[in-house]
């Protein structure tokens, strides 16, 4: 440790926040970590091969609260200690816990510097030119003031490894716009099948969908390769897919034995009612957003969820529930501030020829089970609890929607739209874009598939040249066989969930 470096207080930063470091960096005096889990999701491996490849001098990983984000750092950092890198070299900062960073001017300078004079063997640079970088690992960053800038000049200054995770997706998208060329964002969803089975002890798969890029989606074999492999691993995929009807795909739900009810109550209380009442309360300049307001929306986006319902109504149910009066643009407003936490993805209409077709965006919630938890009513998505009810099979067939398109939100670059029906232009449910080609997708969650009514949209939207498709995708209940047409790739929607 550096023991000639200058006191705290000509380096600038309390000495609150000195000690806050200490317990957050035990491994600076050799003290033992907080435990941490010994499964692992897949990103793990994802996000360590951009640190160490250094497509960018940044790694930002964003995504909901309580998928795991923090755990993903701490498993990286405890292997980064086992493979020999110096204790002192490695600094993590949580700063949503941190109230000893108020009034800091640039706290991730400030801190870095601190970092830099206090405890590492050696300046960053000159580790860097010894083989060895010092890796900083920044929790939370996205609420910071500036926080984009600060990290421009870290990585543009000195020659350090950067992890930083974030639940806001727009605060990290903008954060993106002034650090070009040197992030490389990875998302992080909720819990694939594959994760549920390892955090499950399941025999299970490896993720289908290779981590170089989305040239595969163009392309038929691949989905038909993914329609086998499903089949192939049946009874795997079909007990993975009981446990997420069951409860969702936060992790917490996999990781104890604790009933349903518990579990509800712990979503609520760590994911939703953070979200309302902590992440989006306070607005720009200080303003407090309506938090009733704020609840209603998303308790209507639960009830709507895998649907497309117009600013209009959700303003016109919002106000009748809290008997106020709610405009439609402030329903708008407030729906995007949901999506920014990444509760829900607002997939919006096609836009062809640079023109956006009129509609209102679909909502998918990022999980189901925050439906469950929040409405206080689970509806199952295994076919045999379907069996012989249509009320559930009904809101069953939303919720599959809504987990597709959630599903898709969260493979890296790709973009996801859907397409209002228009006269006699039926609707098509998702449209992935991928480069200059599309596929479209239907959700047709029901006991039995008509291959020619079922299909209509599909081969409609294929039909047109100008839409740039060649086949299409059918997700269903159950492994259907759709042999009459070589557009059209048909599999359950529990088999397209093994895709990570």
């Amino acid at each position: 440790m550096n023991t000639s470096a200058p006191t705290a207080v000509r380096i600038g930063i309390p000495l609150d926040l000195i000690a806050d470091l200490h317990d957050l960096n035990p491994w600076w005096t050799g003290a033992p970590a907080v435990p941490i889990p010994d499964t692992r999701r897949h990103l793990v491996a994802r996000v360590r091969r951009r640190l160490d490849t250094e497509i960018a001098p940044i790694v930002a990983v964003r995504g909901p609260r309580q998928v795991g984000k923090t755990t993903i750092q701490s498993q990286i950092i405890a292997d980064l200690l086992d493979e020999g890198v110096p204790p002192t070299s490695i600094m993590r900062v949580q700063f949503d816990q941190l109230a000893s960073t108020a009034g800091l001017a640039d706290p991730i300078l400030r801190i870095a510097n601190w970092f830099e004079h206090n405890i590492t063997i050696d300046r960053f640079n000159a580790l860097a030119r010894q083989g060895h970088k010092a890796y900083l690992f920044l929790d939370e960053v996205q609420n910071l003031d500036n926080w984009s800038n600060q990290l421009k000049f870290l990585v543009d200054t000195f020659a350090v490894k950067v992890l930083v995770t974030g639940s806001s997706a727009l605060r990290i998208e903008r954060g993106k716009d002034s650090l070009a060329g040197r992030v490389h964002t990875v998302e992080a969803g909720t819990l694939s099948l594959t994760e549920i089975g390892e955090l499950r002890h399941l025999n299970h798969p490896d993720p289908f969908l290779p981590d170089n890029g989305l040239g595969h989606l163009s392309h038929v074999g691949f989905w038909q390769e993914l329609a086998e492999h499903g089949r192939r691993n049946a009874e795997f995929r079909d007990q993975a897919f009981r446990h997420f009807s069951e409860r969702g795909g936060y992790p917490l739900t996999h990781t104890t034995q604790a009933d349903w009810p518990l579990l509800s109550d712990q979503l609520n209380e760590t994911v939703i009612q953070r979200v309302i009442q902590h992440d989006l309360r306070l607005g720009s300049r200080g303003r407090r957003r309506d938090a009733s307001l704020l609840e209603e929306l998303f308790r209507l986006a639960c009830r709507y969820a895998g649907q497309a319902p117009s600013y209009d109504l959700l303003a016109q149910e919002a106000g009748l529930s809290l008997s106020t009066k709610v405009g439609p643009q402030k329903a708008r407003n407030y729906l995007r501030f949901l999506a920014d936490t990444m509760l829900l993805h607002l997939i919006p209409p096609l836009e062809l020829r640079r023109r956006r077709l009129q509609g209102s965006p679909k909502l998918c919630l990022v999980d189901h089970g925050l439906r469950a938890s929040w409405l206080q009513e689970q509806v199952p998505l295994v076919p045999e609890a379907l069996e012989g009810s249509q009320e559930l099979s009904t809101s069953a067939g939303y919720i599959a929607e809504s987990t597709l398109g959630s599903t898709a939100s969260a493979i890296p670059g790709l973009r996801l739209s859907h397409v209002p029906g228009r006269g006699t232009d039926p609707e098509i449910d998702f449209v992935f874009v991928v480069g200059d080609r599309r596929l479209p997708v239907e959700v047709k969650y029901q006991r039995r598939i008509d291959p020619v009514r079922d299909t209509q949209g599909i081969r409609s939207f294929v039909k047109k040249s100008a839409n740039r498709a060649s086949f299409g995708l059918l997700i269903t209940r159950t492994d259907t066989l759709l042999e009459d047409d070589p557009r059209i790739v048909s599999m359950p929607l529990s088999t397209f969930m093994l895709l990570a």
